[in-house]
């Protein structure tokens, strides 16, 4: 019956894993969740595809929210009202900070709320932080994958082509990688109590390559089918999923402690 589906992304209010990991593209919300046990498709409306299944015997949740945090923040509201508790993002991301390379991964401890939404919803000196237990998980699956990584704050900016607007501050302020909808994650688990982070893998526009510093950020030679990110993708899916796992353990953990 309709009434049992939620409005925008026509998921069931009922019978979703409380784990999540989202992502942008449906085709990607496929590929990561061929990876799963038992994995089957629940919905698939407009650009939200969400998918349930089992990583290494955890419920995990697979759902894509599209291009831009606007659209993206409707699916983390609805995956929250039907029962999500912790959510990773994993996504693509442009390096702003000499020294990260290609298919390498980000994980974000902060984010800058340029996000065009989130401005709307709350004062804009309301920060975008990830739980710390989300960056510690990301960080050791990481590691233990041996994935090449780093950590730092990101800018999620509501546009993606370049305008005439220059880099200037955010460019020499230390950002780690520039995406388009983490901060909107991360204000909306801050509101509702909820665990998350993100993870990226940069795909392009490093910031080794920029030899204008005031010039608005280039997306002339953006290729984010080349072999080293698509490795990256592959290392950065089971980087996210194995999180997710240490996740549910270290709260399982806690749990047995209380």
């Amino acid at each position: 019956m309709t009434h049992d589906l939620l409005p925008v992304t026509r998921i069931p209010r009922t019978g979703l894993p409380p784990r999540a990991l989202v992502v942008g593209d449906p085709a990607r919300a496929a590929a990561v969740a061929a990876l799963l046990d038992g994995a089957e498709e629940i919905s698939y409306h407009r650009e939200y595809r969400v998918f349930r299944g089992s990583w290494k015997g955890l419920p995990v949740t697979v759902a894509s929210h599209g291009v831009g945090a606007p659209g993206a923040i409707l699916l983390f509201q609805e995956l929250a009202e039907a029962g999500v508790r912790t959510f990773l993002r994993f996504g693509t991301a442009g390096a702003m900070k000499p020294g990260i390379r290609d298919g390498d991964l980000v994980i974000a401890e902060a984010a800058v709320r340029d996000d065009g939404v989130t401005q709307q919803l709350l004062p804009p000196e309301y920060p975008a932080v990830s739980a710390p237990e989300a960056v510690f998980a990301l960080r050791r699956a990481a590691r233990e994958a041996a994935a090449p990584h780093h950590r730092g704050i990101v800018w999620t900016r509501a546009a993606f082509q370049p305008g005439l607007l220059p880099l200037t501050a955010y460019d020499r302020a230390g950002l780690a990688a520039i995406e388009m909808e983490l901060s909107a994650l991360l204000v909306t688990a801050s509101l509702r109590g909820l665990v998350a982070g993100g993870v990226l893998v940069v795909d392009g526009a490093n910031a080794d390559e920029l030899v204008d510093e005031d010039a608005p950020l280039s997306t002339g030679h953006y290729d984010p089918h080349r072999e080293v990110v698509v490795r990256g993708v592959e290392r950065g899916a089971v980087v996210s999923l194995e999180a997710l796992r240490l996740l549910a353990e270290d709260s399982a953990e806690e749990g047995a402690d209380t």
